[in-house]
């Protein structure tokens, strides 16, 4: 498979957010929405992954790891703008480049992948990621013709009354050819209202010139979520939850109701197993094999050995000795 860089866009405030804190850092299942990207990205084996900061530039630098590129826009001048930033960090990079957003945590690693090898399939410039809305207002829509080839994107409010009615739509997450991108970024002017540089805008040179842009229409429409308020972090939340009960699930772990029961990332958990309702296990918990965990449970950092039976307990950073009695309604800490 070929080498190929991802970009993950994170320089935005989130003013939707009502939020001191750049959007990006808000924490969903155990890691922030930024190393969420990241974290997707990586299980695809892109690389380079270049993260672009700006505001609380610090900070989101602060919890990225070691590996990852991070490049600076000063000035928040829109998305084109932005992945121009990254120009000299692939200077020397001739293949394909994801681009990204460090507020779209829901995309799998396994959809980058096909991303990828439909890109590679069509011998395509640039691969719109779209999908299917059912109420598709204030997206753009993706025009193709009669052998549905994508001919571009129209904004909802340059769209025509027919063209409105088109259920595609484009995510915002690309793959680029990346000499291509650089090279058509030099093209596009900042003539709208925000007087800002978009990304989108260098898909109508790329087709004028006789260039192949594709779209790979996502499966599952919910992927594509990107995080504006808190009302939409909670249904991402939700989308997680679900997916990683039924990742343990498959495991080997009786989960009695999913619906109430919260695991973040980087947990492990025995075959065996039983969570009961209200339980929150939280990242670096290690739970041995046929444990009973709950009703009410929340472990955080806790380490539980095998055969272990908590109730109504709180464990914060605390391994739990083999033959320790917890009693229900403990709280164990350091």
């Amino acid at each position: 498979m070929a080498e190929v860089a991802a970009i993950i866009l994170a320089a935005g405030q989130g003013t939707r957010m009502k939020s001191q804190l750049a959007k990006v850092l808000h924490p969903l299942a155990g890691l922030e929405l930024v190393n969420h990207a990241v974290r997707n990205v990586r299980l695809a084996q892109f690389e380079p992954i270049i993260v672009v900061v700006g505001f609380q530039g610090e900070a989101v630098r602060a919890v990225l790891d070691r590996d990852v590129v991070v490049v600076e826009q000063e000035e928040q001048l829109g998305t084109g703008h932005a992945v121009d930033q990254c120009r000299d960090a692939l200077r020397a990079f001739d293949g394909p480049v994801l681009v990204t957003y460090g507020d779209t945590p829901l995309f799998r690693s396994e959809t980058f992948r096909q991303l990828l090898e439909y890109h590679l399939k069509e011998q395509a410039a640039a691969t719109i990621v779209t999908a299917h809305f059912t109420d598709p207002t204030g997206y753009g829509r993706i025009l193709r013709d009669e052998n549905n080839q994508v001919l571009g994107v129209v904004e909802h409010k340059d769209a025509s009354p027919e063209q409105r009615l088109i259920q595609e739509i484009n995510t915002g997450t690309y793959l680029f050819q990346s000499k291509l991108l650089f090279h058509y970024l030099t093209q596009i002017t900042p003539d709208n209202a925000q007087a800002e540089y978009y990304l989108p805008d260098v898909l109508p040179p790329m087709l004028a010139d006789g260039h192949k842009v594709a779209g790979f229409v996502l499966a599952d429409p919910a992927e594509s979520l990107g995080i504006n308020d808190r009302r939409q972090l909670a249904e991402a939340e939700a989308i997680l939850r679900d997916r990683i009960c039924r990742h343990w699930q498959e495991r080997g772990v009786t989960i009695i109701d999913p619906a109430s029961t919260w695991i973040e990332w980087d947990c492990e958990i025995g075959q065996d197993t039983v969570l009961y309702p209200g339980c929150l296990i939280q990242k670096g918990s290690k739970i041995g094999e046929n444990c009973v965990i709950g009703p009410y449970c929340r472990l955080s950092g806790a380490v539980i050995p095998s055969g272990a039976v908590l109730e109504y307990a709180v464990v914060v950073d605390r391994t739990v000795g083999q033959a320790e009695r917890i009693l229900p309604f403990s709280f164990l800490s350091k």
